[in-house]
């Protein structure tokens, strides 16, 4: 047989430990070229700008 607990974990101890399981919103930053929401720290995937400067070029849909 494999080991087993000798005592119940209490509800509390249980819920201490998964604390840190919930899912939070990611963050969102407005990029200062063009103005959509994306991720802090990432370039703009609308425009391509990161940091004030053009990083990659995006093609125009037309």
């Amino acid at each position: 047989m494999p080991p087993l607990p000798k005592r119940k974990h209490s509800k509390g101890r249980r819920d201490r430990r998964r604390a840190h399981d919930s899912i939070r919103p990611s963050a969102l930053v407005t990029c200062t070229n063009c103005g959509e929401k994306h991720l802090p720290h990432r370039v703009c995937p609308n425009c391509g700008h990161y940091a004030g400067r053009e990083v990659i070029e995006i093609e125009k849909k037309a």
